[in-house]
């Protein structure tokens, strides 16, 4: 009863005025709408005039409705039954009945705002997607601008619902119908605001959904519409074309399509960040630009085509927006943040960095982190360190723009770590230590507050990683300058306070300990191992750090690192650096830090690093040479044994580069230098085969030794200056040319000066820390194979001659597809060809090897024996927007070279092969049906397997097509017998 009079009671809060319109509403409704099978309501009525006057009552209810009483029940009732109506008007013939119940829709949605998504809103994207290829246009515009409000409030919908959106748009062509008529825009059939409307709708969707990318950034008509528009844009234009741009960027391959000829594109972009623009403007350009510079390769593509302007646009933003009194105003604020965003760009080594330095961005840094910063620009080398440090602190307690800061320090880290050397900030007027005096104080402050905070607040100690990876990067950065200052400014702020450091071992310690994976307490984690690494850098903490057991301590963690698989990535601690769009960027390439997804372990050998670096110094630390290292370095000893494992684990295992290198650095200390290689040890063996080696060392003091000039030539190419040698010269018999060249080899001879010095490269190899973001270095012998390495070729290997390639070749006339390639390549690889030449048989001596595969095929293997690496298969977009017969063109090569590998006993080959095609067919399912006729023509029955794994979900669609009457009944079986075990696996599931 109480219920009751609480409802009558709000139905009478709404007005008598309310509750009339809300009977017209339902009076009107009730002509048109029905139910079905007791459940689903539909409208069905046809006639004009009931469908306008339901439109109208709609209209009128609608203007009614406020914040306050949407929450009511007949409100909310009436809102499911309007969706009903205006979902089966939506679906008229008759223009203006359509105008109208576009417009009501709009108002709808405009009314609603976010409360929408309580409804059922999908009723309406199906009938606005299906008229955007009505034939008028001002229906066409109205249903773009009511359905990009409703898709733009998706970023709240659950997972499932963006499914069935993402369904709708397929199913309604809704993307090919946009692009078709962006393209009619040049032909001056569609008005200026009918592109806007629809390019902002397509942004919307490209945003969101990442299929949809592809046929647009493929679309070279488009990009030709799309590129003279950026030639001389306005405002209105460049408001539209840079979201645009900035969706499309979302794809890492289309971002890179869109730099290929992007001169036009990035003048634009580059003017829109300029001062005169409006602030919206300014930051979508800057939001484009972050887009091109999410991956190592797109930034520097970009900045190889404008540089500076890029970087002066920047510094320009972020030090252009302070008012008359010096302050910042609160709307300038997300400007700043997207131009440090951008800023970021630091994150890559290049030469914007001498931009960055050049155009002073210590100051502007300073200015920015500090009220007070305007107190050094004078009197900062007449201050004594104390008053330097205390005025620092006074400026940072009262800035305000604790937003940027995180944008601040990375920066400031990026900057430091990729500095040159010698590089001196005090030549451009630097007032680099001041900021280096803000981070150490900052970063103490934040070792401070950890130890305090619970664990549990990961947003609070999220916000200690970017000044905590600051500081790192700078007591370890290449340059002395800042090194040195970093180094000064921290070891006097922390004053020899052990109690952090303790803190900072104990936790490490007890994290070992415990052996329990903890998501938060990782995150705590990380953060305390930087703290750590910086106090390893200070001279005066090493020597605690190792009496303390911190060596044993890394040990140990390093050891449950490995044991417990402990993944992080930066993305996960920096929340900072997370955006609305990370989600949903796809196709990305080359961006992963140098840390990748090992931070943990990362962190960890950097410190081990340093220990070790400075307790084998007895120079340093006499006192500490008592056998520690010593111990260590002694293989027959547990601990060394362990290390040593451990390292070599790391080294040639999955990991990140950063932990690989650092573990290759340690290992230096033990005398083992280098990346383990498989091919580097083929060669290595291969070495000693004197019957091969066409080239003689003599050394200074008569001594000689045998090696081969084609491994001489790739590894060091001074030893053999090309200049030298006659070059091939192309002739009509190809086995002439082959004796020629034959002919010319014999044995030569190379003298060494004396003033080589054969601990040269162990000198070299000792010493320096690895340069931050240095890629792996490898054992590749790719060069080989080029023009160069055709004089040192002793060998053809031929691939199977087809009727559509047309071949020729610069070295010979041969018009078969071949390779010329080295029999010491060859030898030191595979077994079958090693044997071949050893066997003394007709073939042995053959000057052509016919390999019974196609050209791909040849190719791919001839690049796994020259660096133990298959080349991959098209991937991401690319290869999700493929035919079939395309992907099956794409794949027919590792299944030749499967069959291959079997007869030259390549078992890596045979592997990578199958996890390629493995890999494949599980994201392209119909193309298991195509792939596994082939495989069992090549008796294959391991890929075979696999393709009938991934086509047993399809058995019943494709045995009621009949199209499973073109397999041979023993693959029609496998793929039946495959579907049983799916379903019963599937009833297992379901029951338990």
């Amino acid at each position: 009863m109480k219920s009751s009079k609480q409802g009558a009671k709000k139905n009478r809060s709404l007005g008598d005025h309310a509750l009339t319109l809300h009977q017209r509403l339902y009076q009107a409704l009730n002509l048109g709408i029905k139910s079905y099978n007791n459940r689903e309501r539909k409208w069905h009525c046809t006639d004009v005039e009931i469908q306008r006057l339901a439109l109208r009552s709609i209209s009128a209810f609608l203007d009614c409705i406020s914040p306050e009483t949407s929450e009511h029940s007949i409100v909310k009732d009436s809102i499911n039954d309007m969706l009903v109506a205006l979902e089966g008007i939506l679906q008229s013939k008759n223009e203006a009945i359509l105008r109208m119940a576009i417009n009501v829709t709009m108002k709808l949605v405009d009314v609603l705002g976010n409360s929408i998504l309580q409804y059922y809103v999908l009723k309406l994207v199906h009938p606005l997607s299906s008229l955007l290829s009505f034939h008028d246009s001002h229906v066409e515009v109205s249903c773009s601008i009511a359905l990009n409000q409703i898709l733009s409030k998706l970023s709240l919908w659950r997972i499932k619902r963006q499914e069935e959106v993402c369904t709708i748009l397929r199913e309604t062509n809704t993307v090919e119908h946009i692009v078709r008529g962006l393209l009619d825009f040049t032909t001056g059939t569609r008005s200026f605001e009918y592109f806007q409307e629809m390019a902002s709708l397509l942004t919307t969707i490209l945003w969101r959904w990442p299929p949809f990318r592809y046929p647009v950034w493929s679309n070279g008509k488009l990009l030709q519409v799309l590129g003279a528009l950026c030639v001389k844009p306005d405002s209105s234009a460049a408001v539209v074309l840079l979201p645009l741009y900035s969706a499309l960027a979302l794809c890492g391959t289309g971002a890179m399509k869109l730099l290929e000829n992007g001169e036009a594109l990035l003048l634009m972009m580059v003017h829109c960040m300029g001062c005169s623009q409006p602030d919206s403007i300014r930051m979508e350009a800057f939001k484009l630009a972050q887009g091109f510079a999410r991956s190592q390769q797109g930034c520097l593509k970009m900045m190889s085509l404008c540089c500076e302007p890029i970087v002066q646009a920047i510094i320009s933003a972020m030090s252009g927006c302070k008012s008359s009194s010096g302050k910042i105003a609160t709307h300038k604020v997300p400007l700043l943040v997207e131009a440090c965003r951008l800023a970021l760009i630091t994150r890559w080594a290049g030469v914007h960095h001498i931009f960055f330095w050049k155009l002073g961005v210590h100051q502007i840094l300073l200015d920015l982190l500090l009220s007070n910063s305007y107190k050094f620009k004078t009197s900062q080398h007449f201050m004594s360190l104390k008053d330097l440090l205390a005025t620092v602190q006074e400026g940072l307690n009262s800035s305000h723009l604790l937003v940027l800061r995180p944008y601040i320090w990375d920066i400031l880290g990026w900057l430091a770590i990729h500095c040159q050397e010698a590089f001196n900030p005090d030549t451009h007027g630097c007032s680099l230590n001041v900021l280096i005096s803000c981070a150490c104080l900052v970063f103490v402050d934040a070792i401070h507050s950890m130890r305090q905070v619970a664990q549990s607040d990961i947003s609070y100690i999220s916000t200690h990683e970017p000044i905590s990876r600051a500081v790192f990067m700078m007591i370890y950065s290449p340059c002395q300058y800042i090194a040195t200052h970093a180094k000064d400014i921290l070891s006097e702020v922390l004053m020899s306070e052990k109690v952090n450091l303790e803190y900072l071992l104990g936790t490490l310690k007890s994290t070992s300990d415990d052996n329990k994976y903890r998501a938060f307490g990782n995150i705590q984690i990380a953060l305390n191992l930087m703290g750590l690494a910086c106090y390893s850098g200070l001279s005066k903490y090493q020597s605690v750090i190792i009496k303390s057991g911190g060596i044993k301590i890394l040990l140990t963690f390093i050891r449950w690192c490995l044991k417990n698989d402990v993944s992080m990535r930066r993305l996960s601690i920096a929340r900072h650096l997370h955006h609305t769009s990370t989600e949903t960027i796809c196709c990305c390439v080359d961006n992963e830090d140098w840390e990748g997804e090992d931070i943990l372990l990362f962190f960890s050998l950097w410190v081990l690093a340093e220990l070790v670096q400075s307790s084998k110094s007895a120079e340093n630390y006499p006192e500490l040479t008592s056998g520690l290292v010593d111990h260590l370095l002694e293989l027959e000893s547990s601990e060394g044994q362990i290390l040593i494992s451990m390292l070599q684990q790391i080294c040639g295992g999955t990991f990140s580069a950063g932990p690989r290198w650092y573990a290759t650095y340690i290992l230096s200390y033990f005398g083992c230098y280098g990346f383990p290689s498989k091919l580097g040890k083929r060669i290595g063996e291969a070495h000693n085969n004197n019957e091969l080696a066409d080239l003689k060392l003599i050394l200074a003091n008569g001594e000689s030794v045998r090696v081969h000039d084609v491994i001489l030539m790739v590894r060091c190419p001074s030893l053999l200056p090309m200049g030298e040698f006659p070059q091939n010269e192309k002739t009509c018999d190809g086995f002439a040319a082959r004796q020629n060249i034959e002919k010319s080899k014999e044995i030569r001879e190379v003298r060494l000066s004396a003033h080589v010095d054969h601990q040269a490269l162990s000198h070299m190899l000792s010493g320096k820390r690895p340069k931050w973001d240095s890629a792996i270095a490898c054992c590749d012998f790719t060069p080989a194979l080029g023009p160069a390495g055709c004089y040192f070729s002793d060998v053809i290997l031929e691939a199977k001659a087809t009727e559509v390639m047309h071949w020729t070749c610069s070295v010979c006339s041969q018009s078969v597809p071949h390779m010329h390639v080295h029999k010491i390549i060859l030898w030191a690889s595979c077994d079958y060809l090693r044997a071949l030449f050893q066997s003394g048989m007709q073939d042995s001596y053959s000057q052509t090897i016919r390999v019974p595969v196609g050209w791909e095929a040849l190719w791919k293997l001839v690049r796994w024996f020259y660096s133990d690496g298959l080349p991959k298969p098209i991937t991401g977009c690319l290869w999700d927007n493929m035919d079939l017969e395309p992907q099956l063109h794409e794949l027919q090569p590792y299944i030749e070279l499967c069959w291959l590998a079997e007869f030259w006993f390549l078992e890596d080959v045979q592997e990578n092969c199958l996890s390629i095609v493995a890999s494949c067919l599980e994201s392209s399912r119909h193309l298991s049906f195509k792939v596994i006729s082939v495989a069992a023509r090549f008796s294959q029955w391991k890929i075979v397997e696999i393709a009938a794994n991934c086509m047993a979900p399809l058995f019943p669609q494709l045995r009621d097509s009949g199209e499973l009457e073109a397999l041979d009944e023993e693959l029609v079986d496998m793929v039946r017998a495959a579907y049983v075990r799916c379903s019963q696996v599937g009833a297992s599931d379901h029951s338990e």
